[in-house]
């Protein structure tokens, strides 16, 4: 098994309303509902963006510089995102795919790296 973050964008979200968002949400929490049945399910959240920024931290000068806000001027900002643990790269993308359809906005899929290391140490 190993852990993959599914994540998007804030950019990737089309402009909706209020109402179209609350389906994109309900349907999306369908697909984390079976992610949880299936036993794969690990930890999601989204709502993210700007306005959701607390610090950033900057260690350039050895010690941690704290800022109000976001570390840089940027379009990009994390929507949202879901944890699987999963055998394989295809079982992230079924996954990825599945909330992808479901919210209607793209999705990228990152492993992380050092789950696959520790999995074919043993």
């Amino acid at each position: 098994m190993a852990l993959y973050l599914i994540a998007f964008n804030n950019e990737w979200v089309p402009d909706l309303t209020l109402e179209e968002l609350r389906e994109r949400a309900t349907s999306g929490m369908a697909v984390i509902e079976e992610m949880t049945a299936a036993g794969v399910f690990v930890f999601s959240d989204g709502g993210l963006d700007a306005s959701t920024a607390v610090c950033s931290v900057d260690p350039s000068t050895g010690s941690p510089v704290f800022t109000d806000g976001p570390f840089t001027e940027t379009k990009e900002h994390l929507g949202g995102f879901a944890v699987v643990d999963v055998r394989d790269d295809a079982a992230a993308r079924y996954w990825a795919g599945r909330i992808a359809v479901a919210v209607g906005w793209p999705q990228e899929v990152h492993r992380f790296p050092h789950r696959v290391a520790l999995s074919t140490e043993h």
